[in-house]
């Protein structure tokens, strides 16, 4: 799938270039875009203004995700970085907290078969289950859909010169990847997540505890 498309008339004066590459990978390039991946991830006005305008240029099926459950202002579980970085390790801080992303084929779970539940490394929620898992040759666990469809949140990403939807998890807002409008039926999207924002639990065994119970206990 090849689109080219021309962004004109962001509140910024950003031109934009949109494509999906060879490789199956669906990327949306912005010129002169020097916004930071920190700031990406900052629900302010500005951004969410920029938002609503990049919304065209996104399919009807990822506009549907992001006006349904898109990032709130703030999220159940708040942590400051340091009391992250004592619950993660240090590859999955970068990922969860600092929008980081996994060389692909290098993750443990992209072709792990194995039936059963994936779950945030940081919360501990469901996030998706191995009946929606599919091999999509990018290297990186792949879904056509979550576990429920509140179980994750949506942001417009405009880091790195492109513009895509950010995947989160529902409790802590901690990046798990992105999803693309080029999956499987029956959904037609690909859920992109990273092994190291994910926790799975082979069927029949206990779920990793809830970030709430531990911090109510």
């Amino acid at each position: 799938m090849h689109r080219l498309i021309f962004i004109l008339g962001l509140t910024l004066g950003i031109s934009a270039l949109s494509f999906a590459g060879g490789s199956g990978e669906d990327e949306r390039l912005m010129n002169n875009t020097d916004k930071s991946v920190s700031e990406s991830a900052d629900d302010s006005q500005e951004d969410k203004n920029i938002d609503r305008e990049l919304l065209k240029y996104l399919t009807p099926a990822e506009q549907e995700l992001v006006g349904a459950y898109h990032v709130g202002d703030s999220f159940p579980v708040t942590l400051t970085e340091e009391e992250w970085r004592s619950r993660l390790d240090t590859f999955q801080y970068h990922v969860l907290r600092e929008h980081g992303t996994e060389r692909a084929f290098s993750g443990p779970l992209y072709d792990n078969t194995e039936r059963g539940t994936y779950y945030s490394a940081a919360t501990g929620e469901p996030l998706f289950h191995s009946d929606t898992k599919f091999a999509s040759g990018t290297g990186w666990p792949s879904f056509t859909e979550p576990f429920q469809p509140d179980a994750v949140r949506y942001r417009v990403d405009r880091s790195y010169g492109m513009v895509r939807v950010e995947v989160v998890d529902s409790l802590s807002g901690s990046h798990l990847g992105h999803v693309f409008p080029d999956g499987p039926e029956p959904t037609g999207l690909r859920y992109c997540l990273n092994s190291a924002s994910l926790l799975f639990v082979p069927e029949g065994e206990d779920p990793p505890a809830l970030i709430t119970d531990q911090l109510e206990g």
